[in-house]
């Protein structure tokens, strides 16, 4: 299905748990060049049922893991359905949705994300393009990040795409190739601790900047293997669970003084990425962390761009849409050289109503 203009609704369920991200978008193909318009957008928060029930689905049994993916699938299903609805959408080429991340080994050969179920286009009548990451670990790549294609496509004059979401991770060019990585974890854990202080996050990351680093716990973080690794390499709750948190948890101070020194360790890792004088696009939730971001800024001399709020909060709706609307052309959406897979492919699958 090719043409030169696209109506589709991405969307986006990240691990950090903020909710669901919807967006109603334009894409417009002219010229060998994407453009885009964000025509309407908005996040739905989680209960704590369901937060409790995404955060704990990595330890579900498989007919458990069967039953929640149902009802999660039913759930995507309603919420698209209402944004139809709010925003009167009429005349959509496609739905395109990443669903949620349960289980992320692709050393293993595993990835799995749920609401990505033949139902999902039933329930809405829509065509839908979903479960983008699972061909791509088939191939032997680590099925993320997934959204550097659309960095090269809609953002080329930045740099450096950073994205600062449950895992911190940016996308660049390197002799005339796309690389890709994740650098390390970020609102997956600071929301974590913040949470234990009574709030849904650290706001502004105040309450990081009233705590205090402990040295010893940031050389711990800083020491961590994955950080001398080579991409492509990405990360999941699963490594977190087993790497991070226990670190956290024996340290025995303060979920201030944690997030202080996470916050540390966050900047400092994402610090180690930049050339010197390089222009850096910055997205995502923690795009709004300003502390985190001042102190990114001390320890790297680069250019921070953050873009308009709609950009921030919604860059990874706006790129599933777009890696849905290439498999519709059935054309690249997926490159090796981000992934580590054998080939460059186009990835995910289509449902019909």
């Amino acid at each position: 299905m090719k043409k030169e203009t696209y109506h589709i609704i991405g969307v986006m369920s990240g691990t950090s748990l903020d909710g669901i991200d919807l967006a109603e978008i334009i894409f417009n193909y002219s010229e060998e060049k994407w453009s885009f318009e964000i025509l309407a957008a908005e996040t739905v928060s989680y209960s704590s049922f369901w937060k409790d029930e995404l955060r704990e689905a990595v330890n579900c049994s498989e007919e458990k893991l069967e039953r929640l993916d149902f009802k999660y699938t039913e759930k995507l299903s309603e919420e698209i359905i209402k944004f139809i609805r709010k925003h009167n959408i009429r005349e959509i080429d496609a739905v395109c949705s990443h669903g949620h991340t349960i289980l992320h080994r692709p050393e293993k050969g595993l990835t799995y994300q749920i609401g990505n179920l033949p139902r999902i286009s039933k329930m809405l009548g829509k065509t839908v393009v979903c479960d983008f990451r699972v061909q791509d670990v088939e191939l032997g790549g680590q099925g993320a990040p997934l959204v550097p294609i659309g960095d090269k496509l809609l953002f080329p004059e930045y740099d450096y795409c950073l994205n600062l979401g449950g895992f911190a991770n940016c996308s660049f060019e390197k002799n005339d190739k796309r690389i890709a990585f994740d650098i390390c974890p970020a609102n997956i854990v600071l929301n974590k601790y913040a949470e234990k202080l009574g709030n849904d996050f650290d706001e502004g990351g105040k309450i990081a900047a009233s705590g205090k680093v402990d040295n010893n716990l940031l050389q711990k973080l800083n020491e961590l293997s994955f950080y001398n690794e080579n991409s492509p390499k990405s990360l999941g709750l699963e490594w977190v669970k087993e790497n991070i948190f226990p670190l956290l948890e024996t340290s025995e101070i303060s979920s201030e003084d944690i997030l202080r020194t996470f916050t540390e360790h966050i900047a400092f890792q994402l610090a180690n990425q930049f050339s010197k004088d390089s222009s850096v696009l910055i997205t995502g939730g923690g795009a709004y962390n300003s502390f985190l971001i001042e102190r990114l800024k001390d320890l790297a001399s680069i250019e921070v761009v953050i873009p308009f709020a709609e950009i921030v909060e919604y860059k990874e709706a706006l790129i599933f849409g777009l890696l849905g609307v290439l498999k519709l052309r059935d054309e690249v959406n997926c490159l090796s050289s981000v992934t580590g897979a054998s080939k460059d492919h186009s990835s995910g699958k289509i449902f019909s109503p």
